[in-house]
């Protein structure tokens, strides 16, 4: 390989490939990145290696701060120079050499995409498939009587004819265009083309004995033929309609001098019925991401910005007189009701009754308003015409919401595009199924003999992009669905199936636990696809903790023995084989039964309460009964898409967070259709702990986070250093103007905008990335400044401030969870969804809240190895003894045996599910025949397992 000139030694020995390396291995020598100690290993290509560990272990530093990161490296060499300016300041991984690397993709479980423009169906390229298969094999339909409408040939219009009305006399004729010339020009011009017959009105002239009159209308009719339909006469008719086209400029009709009916004919695409010209669309006019197809009033999103009722009317049980009307109720806008009040008596409006409870007549009038007072809708039109003020544009966007495109009924397409249909649909019914309805339909769908040769090679493609999304277990997920509503693991599996697609050899794929979000039923099938990807001549990397995928493995490398300083040791390196008979690992222990996370000896009752939720019904759920048994951890599981997020997250945390108005977590959302719940009474709040970051931008980190930041800046402050150069607690945050760095703004980072690429972060030069001035990092305790403090992992700050009793308190429960390897300073940008959701329930914890706090959490094991998992369940089982509930979405096997109790969904995913198919004790849901999960379970619980 060719050695760049300025190239280092170091990257040269990066470069250079000795005879001794073996090119069927990726050799790694000497790898310290992050906390990595000095790793040397080999991964073979061409197979699937699985980095497994406990967390923080070092694996993704491994798989992603180093392979990639080297990867991405050598593509950036291939850059421009100007490219190369900014990108190599970017951190390389720090290792001795690196030998024999593939071109790196990564594959991780975050979804990066905000955009409301990118669908499943665009981030996959099925729509670029669906929009050229459409434009070329799709039926064409009249905009108006939706009548076929097909470009006719003379040979096609000699068959209707003969077919229509043979035996019949036909009079074959044109339309022409006078454009100016007189009678007598015409008339010598049609003679000499051999036309006699010419129509300027009702009456037919023969022009081999008249004239035709000066004064012509614009357009006259010319006869081409006149015959009896004969199949005899085929040729005759054929030539006929030949010459009738070519002179008509495409169009004919044909009359029955007998009975005076006529027909018309186009060559080119006119609707026979409509006498109108339809375009036929091209793929370009079959997309909503181009203003060729997208409709003008949304722009292509599909819906539009308008004044939602209910955010106006928020509780209808209130009177007018109450406040129903929320705007109304601002001093600066009262005066709108005021006028309404004047005039209700004269309406017959009560202003006393609960808005609920007025008459349709009166609800109306208070939208509509009247002659003597205006209504809501008046009131929202006024403010519209004074949105140019910028405290009247907040205001008024409080009481919006998206709302259907009235013009596209949320098709996102103009109308022309929706006149091409496919197997009886178009376009945008298409894109509404799901991945494996539209796999069944185009497999089985039926052509003309001319379409199906044109398309052969599109449906191929698009079968086949759609099947690997199938087998990826993504099959209940609709084409339409927004980009950004897919949960992490489902975005990676979007990315993995194009991959699949795409058909690449040579590459080196980087995995990041592709089996999150997956039912145990689903793995299996995925990691036959991850197979796939190997026996096509590629690398595969997964880092990952479920059995079933290690199992698929054919090298391994297990990284620990513990987390942060603990971890970055190579403990295991080898053969599937080999690993699972001989090594003495943390894994190796769990995955062979040595360790394993006990089945509870008993269940917890609860305290004979439960949570109600009846006749939930959103998106795919059959009008669900939900029945949460209080103060027991609950487990709700079910297959991919089987409406687990609907239930709990859509429609039951909303309700509660609603109904206490303090609730801490995600936004607060209308909750999706249900009748009514009952419960809410005996809780004391509600707490959604999900996957979301815990901060966007490298100023939150963990510490501040868990809130002992305060605590620390105050020791430093104390300090006689301190006392002495006048520093303030304030002057040791980096969030303030004081003794942070001005030219980072206490980051230790600063942002690079690529435009091309993802955004940049590089090292502050200023400060060194260590966010303060240089008189604050003077100030030390115990040897250490406050930069180094906010460097130690929790588990060295535990030793560090041994007095300090709140700091501990905080420190020990993030030991608890497992998370005593973080960094206090880490960016929160670099956590995982896992790592997120734990900082999360170890603050609960931290802040000890009241009882009875309904807990709702989102896959809590996302990222967590099996020993890992026990500790969580451990601080869980805390969260319920200590008097609430915890309500869990899970596909854990180790969490579903150890639940007190399990709602499983299903039985399968979209369509196929949305039903509570098993409930009861995991012993219980294991008997049932009916429930996917309860067959899983089986499996585990008959496990050896001492209780």
């Amino acid at each position: 390989m060719t050695i760049k000139k300025n190239t280092t030694a170091k990257e040269t020995a990066a470069f250079e490939l000795p005879e001794t390396v073996d090119k069927g291995f990726l050799t790694i020598e000497g790898l310290r990145q992050n906390n990595l100690k000095d790793l040397s290993l080999r991964i073979p290509h061409d197979m699937i290696t699985v980095i497994v560990g406990p967390s923080g272990s070092g694996k993704s530093s491994l798989a992603f701060d180093s392979l990639f990161a080297e990867g991405r490296w050598r593509f950036i060499e291939s850059l421009s120079t100007y490219s190369r300016l900014f990108l190599e300041r970017m951190d390389r991984p720090d290792l001795d050499s690196i030998h024999n690397i593939r071109p790196a993709v990564a594959v991780e479980q975050k979804n990066p995409v905000r955009s409301s423009r990118s669908t499943v169906g665009t981030a996959t390229e099925v729509n670029d498939y669906l929009r050229l298969f459409f434009a070329r094999a799709g039926v064409l339909h009249c905009p108006q009587c939706h009548d076929e409408v097909a470009p006719s040939s003379p040979a096609s219009i000699a068959d209707a004819l003969l077919a229509g009305a043979p035996g019949e006399k036909a009079v074959i004729g044109f339309d022409l265009r006078v454009g100016g010339r007189s009678g007598a020009e015409l008339g010598s011009e049609l003679l000499s083309k051999g036309f006699i017959r010419v129509r300027p009105g009702e009456e037919t002239v023969n022009l081999a004995e008249e004239t035709l009159p000066d004064k012509l209308p614009e357009i006259i009719g010319v006869v081409a033929d006149r015959l009896v339909i004969r199949e005899e006469d085929r040729p005759r008719l054929v030539e006929s309609i030949e010459t009738a086209l070519r002179e008509g400029g495409g169009a004919l009709w044909v009359e029955n001098p007998d009975s005076g009916k006529s027909r018309r004919f186009s060559a080119m695409l006119m609707c026979d019925r409509c006498n109108i010209k339809v375009e036929r669309p091209t793929p370009l006019a079959l997309s909503f991401n181009h203003p060729v197809g997208a409709c003008p009033e949304c722009k292509g999103f599909g819906n539009v910005l308008n004044y939602d009722p209910d955010k106006v009317l928020p509780d209808r049980n209130l009177s007018l007189e109450e406040g129903a009307v929320e705007p109304w109720t601002k001093p600066a806008y009262r005066w709108w009701y005021e006028e309404l009040a004047r005039c209700a008596g004269e309406y017959g409006i009560d202003l006393t009754k609960p808005f609920s409870k007025l008459s349709e007549r009166e609800r109306k009038l208070v939208f509509e308003g009247s002659a003597d007072f205006d209504g809501i809708d008046a009131f929202f039109s006024y403010l519209d015409t004074k949105k140019y003020k910028l405290h009247v544009k907040v205001f008024s966007s409080r009481y919006k919401g998206q709302t259907e495109c009235s013009a596209c009924s949320g098709t996102r397409l103009k109308k022309a595009a929706l006149n091409l249909t496919a197997g009886g649909i178009n376009i945008a019914e298409a894109s509404r199924m799901t991945i494996k309805e539209a796999f069944d339909f185009f497999n089985a769908i039926e052509l003309a003999p001319l379409e199906r040769e044109l398309s052969r090679e599109l449906l191929k493609q698009l079968t086949t992009k759609l099947e690997f999304l199938d087998q990826v277990g993504l099959g209940y997920i609709t084409l339409d669905r927004l980009t950004k509503t897919l949960s992490g693991g489902e975005a990676q599996r979007v990315t993995l199936a194009t991959q699949l697609a795409s058909s690449l050899c040579g590459v080196l794929y980087i995995l990041d636990e592709p089996s999150i979000g997956l039912h145990p039923v689903d793995i299996e099938m995925l990691s036959r696809q991850i197979k796939k990807l190997a026996q096509m001549g590629n690398t595969v990397v997964a880092v990952e903790h479920d059995p079933t995928i290690i199992m698929a493995a054919d090298h391994i490398i297990e990284l620990g023995p513990g987390a942060g300083e603990r971890g970055g040791r190579l403990v295991y390196s080898g053969p599937r084989g080999e690993f699972m008979e001989s090594a003495r690992t943390l894994t190796s222990d769990y995955l062979t039964g040595r360790q394993t996370i006990h089945v509870p000896r008993w269940r917890r009752n609860g305290s004979g309460r439960h949570l109600t939720l009846k006749g939930a019904s959103g998106n795919n759920l059959k009008d669900v009964t939900l029945k949460v048994p209080l103060r027991t951890m609950t487990c709700v599981t079910g297959v991919s898409g089987s409406g687990k997020s609907t239930l709990i997250v859509d429609t039951l945390y909303n309700i509660a967070a609603a109904h206490f108005k303090n609730a801490k977590g995600a936004r607060v959302e209308k909750p999706l259709e249900y009748s009514h719940i009952e419960g809410l009474g005996d809780l004391a709040g509600v707490r959604l702990i999900d996957q979301g970051p815990i901060g966007k931008t490298p100023r939150s980190n963990p510490l501040t986070y868990m809130g002992g930041f305060d605590d620390i800046r105050r020791i430093y402050a104390d300090l006689p250093g301190s006392r002495a150069r006048g520093l303030t607690p304030g002057s040791f945050s980096f969030n303030v103007p004081g003794g942070r760095c001005e030219e980072c703004r206490g980051e230790g980072v600063k942002k690079l905008e690529m435009y091309f690429l993802p955004d940049v972060y590089i090292r502050c030069e200023a400060c060194g990335g260590r966010r303060y001035k240089s008189g604050v990092l003077d100030v030390r305790h115990r040897g250490k400044n406050i930069f180094d403090c906010l460097e130690m992992t929790f588990e060295d700050a535990s030793r560090f401030f041994p007095g300090e009793a709140a700091l501990q308190k905080r420190f020990s429960i993030l030991k608890e969870v497992g998370l005593g390897y973080l960094k206090l300073g880490q960016f929160a940008t670099t956590l995982s969804g896992g790592e997120a959701q734990r900082l999360k329930i170890a603050r609960e914890l931290a802040e000890e809240g009241q009882g009875d706090t309904l807990y709702i959490l989102d896959e809590p094991t996302t990222g967590l190895h099996m020993d890992d998992t026990k500790k969580l369940l451990s601080v869980l089982g805390r969260l319920v003894d200590s008097g609430s509930t915890v309500l869990m979405i899970e596909h854990n096997l180790d969490c579903m045996k150890t639940a007190d109790h399990i709602i499983d969904l299903g039985p399968g995913g979209g369509g196929q599910g949305g039903e509570i198919v098993a409930e009861g004790t995991p012993e219980q849901v294991a008997k049932s025949r009916k429930s996917l999960t309860g067959r899983c379970l089986k499996q585990t619980l008959s496990q050896p397992d001492s209780r």
